[in-house]
């Protein structure tokens, strides 16, 4: 299965790990200081609903285009409003959906900075194009991410937070992402980490957990949106978001998120579920 963004791009994953980005970072920029952001598979930015790869999966239909039912609950409603400051009202049917380095970067303070890392050029090239908006506090890197946040958090700045969501087309991306993130901690204790990992089979997912819960189990919040019991390892059958040192005040809202992209987009039995590893 490709994971790259733009085929999947407003789709029931993309609403859970959004929501609660937009959340969990709200949350941590109450605390005062500026903070350093690291999005390392960043991915184009901005996305075309109707553009080729979007349709020839067509999952925003499933997705991001249930964002307009009237009844959300408060952080789906926070992502509802982000994706329509880009589709002017009166602009017919979704168009424009915008991906977690420009949410990042909308939220950013002028005394913040995101570093987004892209390795393919032609994808690298479109996020330089969504981010001149945001710069000199936003900056697009053709370099690989799992090396850069550990580099930057060995210069131990004041606040890092950092989403994790690699396109998963390498067989070592679950051993590297756990690397990443035990570097980063060791770094800096006290940093936000967001990680977003598929749930096609139960195995994969455990071994997922397993690699990561030694860094700091005591701080990790997991998120699980499964649409559908983990039957058929071929099908993407859900979705994990693993949460460490998020803001306590963020918890309901993941919760939330979970309980919503299941309830309205899942099959029968599909269930969300948060626990502590």
């Amino acid at each position: 299965m490709n994971y790259r963004h733009a085929f999947h791009a407003g789709n029931f994953a993309d609403l859970l790990k959004h929501a609660s980005l937009i959340a969990v970072l709200s949350r941590f920029m109450a605390k005062p200081g500026p903070i350093t952001a690291v999005d390392t598979h960043a991915g184009a930015g901005l996305y075309d609903l109707a553009g080729p790869e979007a349709e020839r999966s067509r999952e925003a239909r499933s997705g991001a285009m249930r964002l307009t039912r009237g009844d959300l609950p408060p952080v789906m409603a926070a992502l509802r409003r982000a994706v329509e400051a880009r589709n002017p009202a009166g602009s017919g049917p979704l168009r424009v959906y915008p991906g977690s380095p420009v949410l990042i970067a909308e939220l950013l303070r002028p005394q913040d900075r995101l570093i987004a890392c892209e390795l393919r050029p032609d994808v690298h090239a479109q996020l330089e194009a969504a981010f001149a908006p945001f710069r000199p506090r936003a900056q697009a890197l053709a370099t690989d991410g799992y090396l850069e946040l550990s580099a930057i958090a060995r210069r131990r700045p004041e606040r890092l937070f950092a989403l994790i969501d690699p396109p998963f087309e390498r067989a070592d991306d679950y051993v590297r992402l756990a690397e990443a993130a035990a570097a980063t901690l060791d770094a800096v204790p006290d940093a936000c980490l967001l990680i977003w990992t598929p749930l096609k089979d139960l195995e994969t997912f455990d071994a997922c957990v397993r690699r990561l819960e030694p860094i700091a189990p005591e701080r990790t919040l997991i998120a699980e949106a499964r649409l559908r019991p983990l039957t058929d390892p071929m099908r993407l059958n859900g979705c994990a978001l693993i949460a460490v040192n998020a803001p306590p005040a963020a918890e309901p809202d993941i919760e939330a998120a979970c309980a919503f992209v299941v309830e309205a987009l899942g099959d029968a039995g599909g269930r969300a579920k948060l626990w502590r590893p």
